[in-house]
């Protein structure tokens, strides 16, 4: 995360400058329905390597007890998972909740 805004940061201490770049982002949360009906919750607008996303998506699958991918810089989980996800995002992972939007 630090290397895409590392302009922001300055000599700022690493803690501070992830909650910066966390206030940064605006993350989409959004359904899509895939063959044979099934539902899939994606995460868009989280900036970070790809490890960093893959790590994220890592930690959203054990605490919704679900599978999911990284793909194409976005988080796909299966199922319908948009509320619980903004939820732990905000209050787990400390990202700002007017920054966090669901579409329906």
């Amino acid at each position: 995360m630090v290397s895409d805004l590392s302009s922001l940061c300055g000599g700022l201490p690493p803690e501070l400058c992830e909650q910066l770049i966390r206030e940064q982002q605006f993350i989409k949360i959004r359904l899509d329905r895939r063959r044979f009906g099934k539902e899939v919750t994606i995460i868009e607008g989280l900036t970070g390597s790809n490890s960093e996303l893959k790590e994220l998506a890592s930690r959203l699958k054990s605490k919704l007890a679900t599978g999911g991918t990284v793909k194409e810089g976005r988080i796909e989980l299966q199922g319908d998972h948009r509320h619980r996800v903004k939820h732990i995002l905000i209050n787990e992972l400390g990202y700002p909740p007017e920054n966090i939007v669901i579409i329906d």
